[in-house]
C-alpha cells in the first residue's frame, strides 16, 4: 500500500479443474471413470482421481469434491507428508501401497504438478518417463 514493504503474494490453492488440467497435460495421460469418480490414467493404470461429493467406497475421504487421491512410490508419498502436512496424507487403507490424500484447498499448484507428476512417473511405463 505504498509503505514501501515488499508484500508476499497470495498463494492461490488448487482445484480439481487444476488437477484435471495438469493431469492430462502429462504424455499419454487420459480420464476415464473408476467407482463412479474421475480417474487419471496412463497406459490403463491409475494415478489420480479425484473425490465425489457422497462416494466413499474405497477411499472413505474420497467422499468430498476437495479431496484427490495419488498413487506415489512410497519414498515419495513420505517426502510429500513431510513438505506438505497440511495437505498431503496417507489413505486409511492402502497408505503402504503408495496411495496418498491431497486436500486441494491446502495445496497450490505449484506443489499441486510436482506430486501429480511423481504419481504419474510412479505408474507410467519406463519409455515414457524416461522420455519426459
Amino acid at each position: 500500500m505504498g509503505d514501501g514493504r515488499a508484500h508476499a503474494p497470495a498463494q492461490v490453492m488448487a482445484s480439481a479443474a487444476d488437477l484435471r488440467r495438469i493431469a492430462l497435460a502429462l504424455p499419454e495421460a487420459y480420464e476415464d471413470l473408476h467407482r463412479r469418480r474421475p480417474a487419471f490414467r496412463v497406459q490403463a493404470r491409475i494415478f489420480a482421481m479425484l473425490g465425489v461429493t457422497g462416494e466413499t467406497s474405497l477411499f472413505t475421504s474420497l467422499g468430498w469434491d476437495n479431496v484427490a487421491v495419488v498413487k506415489l512410490d512410497r519414498e515419495d508419498q513420505l517426502n510429500m507428508i513431510a513438505a506438505h502436512p497440511e495437505a498431503v496424507q496417507e489413505t486409511e487403507t492402502y497408505g503402504h501401497h503408495g496411495w496418498t490424500y491431497v486436500r486441494l484447498e491446502a495445496i497450490d499448484e505449484e506443489a499441486l504438478a510436482i506430486v501429480l507428476r511423481l504419481a504419474w512417473t510412479h505408474v507410467a511405463p519406463k519409455r515414457l518417463s524416461r522420455a519426459s
